[in-house]
């Protein structure tokens, strides 16, 4: 007779396996391919730098039209007020 809970027991224990597999697997992967990883990072890192400016930039101008628009509308109701 199962008890309940005893089937997930193999499940997280596979999973946790599967992990360190992972872990050791990849590590194993990153030192014996060094080389192209480096060269790998220093193509992503222009196009990050890029992708991440154009987010800051829109951001920004975003940011400026809502504290303009903002201002509008505060000045138009103290007008409205007057």
């Amino acid at each position: 007779i199962k008890q309940k809970g005893e089937g997930t027991k193999m499940g997280k224990f596979i999973t946790v396996l599967g992990g360190l597999i992972s872990i050791i697997l990849g590590a194993w992967g990153l030192i014996t391919w060094w080389d192209s990883f480096v060269i790998l990072l220093k193509g992503c890192v222009p196009p990050i730098l890029i992708l991440g400016g154009l987010a800051a930039l829109f951001a920004g101008i975003s940011e400026i039209k809502d504290y303009s628009q903002a201002k509008k509308e505060e000045a138009k109701n103290k007008e409205e007020k007057k």
